[in-house]
């Protein structure tokens, strides 16, 4: 049974959709995917694994919903500054089917962890194949073409979503950025609760506890801005190791503006 947060952030997934005025392909494929219960049992079994059996934060069905809502931010504002996405510029596609990939990718990135934590990238790739296919047959039954494409991007953004595979993609790009971008305290919450010994990877729950918020903002220079606010400087692990090192693997970098704040203080420019 989905939890009220995960209705709330499928319905944010729809408003931004509907917010770019498509021909309602876009639509159409966001209802399939929310409503997938294949994807939603492995989203919540994957949830299991990293919390219960290893300790990690959310790797679930809220993560993935709003590195989804992440991408479509995004790409949202790089449509309005006039950036056409990878798809666009080779004329393999229009702007939608960028949008459609980007959301299966996001929706299917961490469904590896059911499997294990390394290489869960790897895993997700060859778990969400057979999904993809079934879904993409239901939106673009008569375009083979566009079925191969879009799967093709979709797998490079699950497989590149962890930073150690190079992508050369816009929209894989931005499934990077927008994994990154998931760190607020929220998502540490449940680790946070569990008492535990200390053990390797800590760092990572505390960190996150400090990020109080992440906002995606059209930037003053740049399409993109992204700003995290955070209660105390530990959260500049964070930014630091996990956010900048995705923005710096990812073909979207030029588009980006990164800002970060301990509450009461000066903001720190990265980019």
């Amino acid at each position: 049974m989905r939890s009220q947060k995960e209705h709330s952030l499928d319905n944010r997934i729809i408003e931004l959709i509907r917010e770019l005025k498509l021909s309602g392909k876009a639509e159409e494929a966001a209802w399939i995917i929310i409503g997938d219960d294949e994807i939603q049992a492995m989203q919540e079994y994957a949830n299991t694994v990293s919390i219960v059996r290893l300790g990690y934060n959310d790797h679930g069905p809220v993560h993935m919903r709003t590195v989804s809502v992440n991408a479509l931010l995004m790409l949202g504002l790089l449509r309005n500054a006039g950036i056409r996405t990878s798809v666009e510029k080779e004329e393999s596609g229009i702007f939608e089917d960028s949008l459609i990939a980007i959301l299966l990718a996001a929706f299917l990135h961490d469904i590896g962890m059911t499997v294990s934590r390394h290489d869960h990238e790897i895993h997700s790739v060859y778990m969400a194949y057979p999904i993809l296919e079934r879904i993409l047959k239901q939106v673009y039954a008569t375009d083979t073409q566009k079925r191969v494409m879009i799967q093709s991007l979709a797998l490079e953004g699950i497989s590149g979503h962890m930073g150690n595979h190079t992508i050369h993609s816009l929209e894989a790009g931005l499934i990077l950025i927008a994994d990154g971008c998931d760190m607020t305290k929220g998502r540490a919450r449940i680790p946070m609760a569990r008492a535990e010994a200390p053990k390797v990877g800590d760092i990572h729950k505390y960190s996150a506890n400090s990020i109080e918020d992440v906002r995606l903002l059209r930037g003053d220079e740049k399409p993109i801005r992204i700003e995290i606010h955070m209660s105390s400087e530990v959260g500049l692990f964070q930014v630091e190791e996990v956010l900048l090192t995705k923005i710096a693997a990812s073909p979207a970098k030029i588009y980006i503006e990164l800002f970060a704040q301990v509450l009461g203080g000066k903001p720190k420019r990265y980019l």
